[in-house]
């Protein structure tokens, strides 16, 4: 990026007589990070350029002129060309600058009835606008991943865990399941961010509104707001939409982080439930037999970066009177970097769940360990006559003779387990298998079969119809 001495005497006007010291200059300049902000900066700019030309600022050749050169400036930068300069600070003087460069007088008409702070507030919505798109096919995408995971493996059980401890036989699909309905959920938070975005700043000037006739329901009708915000004040200095989008960002990485936990465990030697591609692993620099599932663990530990941005531009907020002030210059970094790894995140959990494959046997003798159908015995019990809390005493019984004896489980003779209670009957070997616990589960959402079929359904409809409004 160059560097002009006269820029910023130009930029500030008649006010100043030299310009800024090289500390001010080094601690202003944004220029290096909201540049990505061009586009929206330009289409703001031709929308309130077409407004100036409405109330009689421009007439019809300033506005053509001032179109056509902005595309052109669009094309430099898409083309890497654009003579940044970071003596200009930030986006909106460098694209100025340039426009005034290549076309004249008409370029400094532009800035007519506008301030650079309901400007960087309409193009910091834009941005998120813009981005939620590719964010939302993201997300759909990895959904429509563990959908074709959990359909293809309806039949596989896997132990379902609280405190980490096994507690009862659940269908792989079901815990696939689980992470999509999150996923779902955080959709929604996403709309909800987008829509933060749906009212118009611009027009509101420096903080009180500007001295010209400005029509804002005609900038509204062009950049596609839903409304207007009504109070200028308030237009140049809320950020509740930057926050949105972070709190959306926070919760979608602790999902994605939580998942990557299981993905981390899941592929050890000692559990072996799954193996990740050489594609999303990485070996050792020192152990030959390694292989590292590095994605899932950059992926958990992007949660930190996410969280710690929520908080940064809360802390930014905190303390801020009305209205603009310059801390303000900090709520495009946290948000920029929440994008970009939210993004990245998303296309890494596709990667590995895309080509994961599944330990079916391991997975099926994992079940048939730690008594996983304890809570079938009870329920039996239970429909046998026997109060709830004796037949959970029961089976605690049953499983501590178990662990002291060194028997399993899953194998004693109904002998055995008759010892203990003498309602049970032969049948109990069907209970206590765990090969048909999801089956007895009635309950609506359960792990049975039908019910994992049917929120398989469900989301795929869901789905669809998410993807007809991309």
């Amino acid at each position: 990026m160059k560097k002009g001495p006269d820029d910023k005497k130009k930029l500030w006007g008649g006010r100043f007589n030299t310009s800024s010291s090289d500390i001010t200059e080094r601690l202003s300049v944004s220029i290096h990070f909201d540049s990505r902000l061009y586009k929206q900066d330009i289409r703001g700019s031709i929308a309130h350029a077409g407004m100036l030309e409405r109330i009689g600022i421009l007439d019809e050749k300033e506005l053509s002129s001032i179109i056509i050169g902005l595309r052109e400036i669009e094309s430099e930068i898409d083309a890497g060309a654009f003579p940044f300069s970071v003596s200009l600070e930030d986006i909106h003087m460098n694209i100025e600058s340039r426009l005034t460069e290549k076309i004249g007088e008409a370029g400094k008409k532009l800035h007519t009835a506008r301030s650079r702070n309901d400007q960087i507030a309409l193009d910091m919505r834009l941005y998120i606008r813009d981005e939620t798109v590719e964010i939302r096919r993201l997300i759909i995408n990895f959904i429509e991943i563990l959908l074709d995971v959990a359909g293809n493996n309806r039949d596989v059980l896997i132990p379902g865990y609280t405190h980490m401890q096994v507690a009862q036989p659940v269908r792989f699909s079901h815990h696939m399941l689980a992470y999509a309905w999150q996923l779902m959920r955080d959709i929604k938070r996403l709309k909800t961010a987008e829509e933060s975005c749906s009212s118009l700043p611009l027009g509101a000037g420096a903080m009180s509104g500007v001295n010209y006739p400005n029509d804002r329901e005609f900038i509204r009708k062009e950049l596609g707001f839903s409304d207007i915000i009504l109070n200028s004040m308030d237009a140049v200095s809320d950020r509740d939409f930057i926050l949105d989008f972070l709190y959306f960002a926070s919760v979608l990485g602790m999902h994605l982080s939580r998942f990557c936990e299981e993905l981390v465990i899941w592929s050890t030697s000692e559990f072996n439930f799954i193996r990740l591609s050489d594609a999303v692993t990485t070996g050792s620099s020192i152990m030959p037999q390694k292989r590292n599932p590095d994605l899932a663990e950059l992926i958990r530990g992007k949660t930190g970066r996410l969280n710690g941005n929520l908080v940064a531009m809360l802390t930014v907020l905190k303390g801020l009177p009305m209205t603009y002030n310059r801390d303000l210059q900090e709520d495009k970094e946290p948000l920029f970097d929440s994008i970009d790894t939210v993004k990245l995140s998303l296309e890494g959990m596709s990667a590995m769940l895309g080509t994961m494959t599944i330990n079916r046997d391991k997975m099926r003798r994992a079940v048939f360990s730690n008594f996983s159908t304890a809570t079938d015995i009870a329920d039996y019990l239970v429909k046998k006559g026997v109060p709830f809390r004796e037949s959970h005493e029961i089976v605690g019984k049953i499983v501590r003779h178990c662990e002291e004896t060194g028997k399993d489980f899953f194998s004693l003779a109904r002998e055995d387990l008759t010892a203990f209670s003498s309602v049970i009957d032969n049948d109990i070997t069907e209970i206590v298998n765990p090969e048909s616990s999801t089956e007895r589960k009635l309950s609506m959402g359960s792990t049975a079969l039908k019910e994992v079929d049917r929120q398989i359904v469900l989301l795929k409809a869901e789905i669809e119809n998410l993807k007809k409004q991309l």
